[in-house]
């Protein structure tokens, strides 16, 4: 008999933020068996107590070396196994990955790269697309089943987000990086949420803080949970909660029965 369980993933934008707006509480509530955090901004010492009270038995941090920037957290309830890391494929760093294993199922937490500073950051980032879909590919290759969650800092298809023309030419919606995201469909990953949801509308999960745009819902929908086809029939539901705030990103989540 297998077990359904929760996996919620966040760009929280500062654990320490949220943590003083007391924007996790809401965890007591739901109690998702795994969260995961990213942009936490702080090393492990600077993570504050009592974000929650639910206990997790497993925790992962993988901090950037540059203090305040970047970093990816999972909590979970269910105990990993020893090829758990934090993290070889992203070379930089930045703290952008914690990849855990649960027997023959791999939970990968990103925060992939922003490419709009320049040229340069842009390049980076499509490197770091095609350096973790191949490890991706690798562990399938190796019998693995794939669950991909987080800031992918991408937004896929024109309904993904509010202005699609107007931001043709800006970084998390050029044609570079979108297909990319159709190169890692083409692979066999689904994105649960359209495969759920359909071509659900006006569904966002990142809104800038300028202008009253969450008000407006004037967003971008560039945090995502793919999984590896052979996991499809496993999953139950994929949703977006932006009801929850605290950051400029909601939180996104799956169920599935593994």
């Amino acid at each position: 008999m297998s077990d359904s369980i929760e996996i919620i993933s966040w760009n929280v934008n500062g654990i320490r933020a949220v943590g003083n707006k007391d924007a996790l509480k809401w965890i007591d509530e739901r109690e998702p068996d795994i969260l995961c955090l990213q942009e936490i901004k702080a090393l492990q010492e600077q993570i504050p107590d009592g974000l929650f009270e639910k206990e997790y038995t497993d925790i992962i941090v993988n901090s950037a070396t540059k203090k305040g920037y970047s970093g990816t957290m999972t909590w979970s309830t269910l105990q990993s196994d020893a090829n758990s890391v934090a993290h070889h494929v992203d070379t930089t760093a930045e703290g952008r990955i914690v990849e855990t294993h649960y027997d023959d199922i791999v939970l990968f937490n990103v925060y992939f790269p922003n490419g709009q500073k320049n040229e340069e950051r842009l390049a980076h980032k499509m490197k770091f697309y095609d350096d973790f879909l191949a490890h991706c590919e690798q562990l399938r290759e190796d019998g693995k089943s794939i669950i991909i969650c987080g800031d992918v800092n991408t937004a896929h298809t024109e309904i993904d987000l509010s202005n699609p023309k107007a931001n043709s030419k800006t970084s998390g919606f050029l044609p570079i990086e979108r297909e990319w995201m159709d190169k890692l469909i083409d692979h066999g990953y689904i994105d649960t949420f359209r495969y759920v949801n359909g071509e659900e509308k006006e569904r966002y999960s990142w809104w800038s803080y300028r202008s009253g745009a969450r008000d407006r819902n004037v967003g971008w929908r560039i945090d995502y949970f793919f999984i590896s086809e052979d996991l499809c029939e496993s999953l139950e539901d994929a949703f977006i909660l932006n009801d929850i705030t605290g950051s400029d990103h909601c939180p996104v989540g799956i169920r599935i029965s593994i």
